[in-house]
């Protein structure tokens, strides 16, 4: 997909549809509006500004719109808008966590069924994997406007409408309680879950973000990718959401094959292993990503041992 010029994005996983680079002109005959933002990087291949919100979202739009051939996206303003490939990577390493508990084979088709925790207003994940996989997802969000738009987004391509159930959290502390069901089974959960712990840290990680890009910290605030309170930030951040999590997990422990979430800070790992030795999760992964010079990784735990997900898979992928 990308061409002489395009710009490189290293580190991808193999299967990523951008891990060479960006072809902008099939971008911008996706998304025409993209073609406003491209300019001429000092080496002479095409970029945008990603200091500028406007310029990230048409990219990521056409991204959507190239690779994942969608008919309708967009996402209301003040909403999290995913960086597409990153998110991709998510999925691909994912794939290959349930190939280990699947005889070798990436298990395909809407019968492998995604909880996605905070789907967002953007439904990037169930986008990607419905696409690259077939799978079906159930989405989650406490945010009325983000479930709203994700299912615009549903309803507006005929692809996505058999592969995604939206459902509202409620209760706003609970995490899988209150929406995973008695009859459910999830062959693995994903998450992005909010990095920080207060307004006031995630506005000084943009504005640090904006020094990065060399460019001039701005009189509001204002991220390149923005994203909503709930989106970004939850009291004790990161670490204590995803012990939250963990907490939870294990009263679902015969529900999920994998449950998995993405942990940004390398430094809150020592404490979630600590988390799941207190659940005794019976084996636990750090699946390590990158795109470009940005590191990143996702944690996978699983309360069943090996035999138990031989019975899984058989049952649910079984051989053809």
């Amino acid at each position: 997909m990308a061409h002489q010029g395009s710009e490189k994005k290293s580190g991808l996983h193999p299967r990523n549809l951008y891990r060479n680079g960006y072809d902008f002109k099939a971008l911008i005959a996706a998304h025409p509006p993209l073609g406003d933002f491209v300019q001429m990087h000092a080496g002479g291949r095409p970029t945008i500004d990603y200091a500028d919100a406007g310029a990230v979202k048409a990219l990521n739009k056409a991204l959507l719109l190239d690779a994942y051939k969608l008919d309708y996206w967009d996402i209301p303003d003040g909403y999290l808008c995913p960086p597409v490939p990153g998110r991709a990577d998510y999925i691909h390493h994912l794939a290959d966590l349930l190939t280990g508990s699947n005889r070798g084979k990436i298990p395909g088709g809407p019968q492998v069924r995604l909880l996605d925790i905070g789907t967002g207003a953007n439904s990037i994940y169930p986008i990607v994997g419905s696409h690259e996989y077939g799978w079906s997802f159930v989405g989650t969000d406490t945010d009325q406007g983000a479930l709203t738009s994700a299912e615009a987004i549903m309803t507006g391509n005929d692809t996505l409408k058999d592969h995604l159930e939206l459902r509202m959290q409620t209760q706003s502390d609970n995490i899988f309680d209150n929406v995973i069901r008695k009859e459910d089974l999830f062959d693995a959960t994903m998450c992005n879950p909010p990095f920080f712990s207060s307004q006031e840290e995630s506005d000084k990680a943009g504005r640090r973000k904006f020094r990065n890009l060399g460019k001039r910290e701005p009189d509001r605030d204002l991220r390149n990718f923005s994203g909503s309170a709930h989106e970004l930030h939850t009291p004790g951040g990161e670490l204590a959401f995803v012990k939250r999590m963990v907490d939870e997990s294990r009263n679902f422990r015969n529900q999920v094959l994998w449950f998995t979430c993405l942990v940004s800070r390398k430094e809150n790992l020592p404490s979630i292993y600590n988390a799941f030795d207190k659940v005794e999760a019976v084996q636990v992964k750090t699946i390590p990503m990158s795109q470009g010079l940005k590191s990143s990784r996702f944690v996978a735990w699983t309360f069943l041992n090996a035999t138990q997900h031989v019975a899984w898979s058989n049952h649910r992928f079984p051989p053809k």
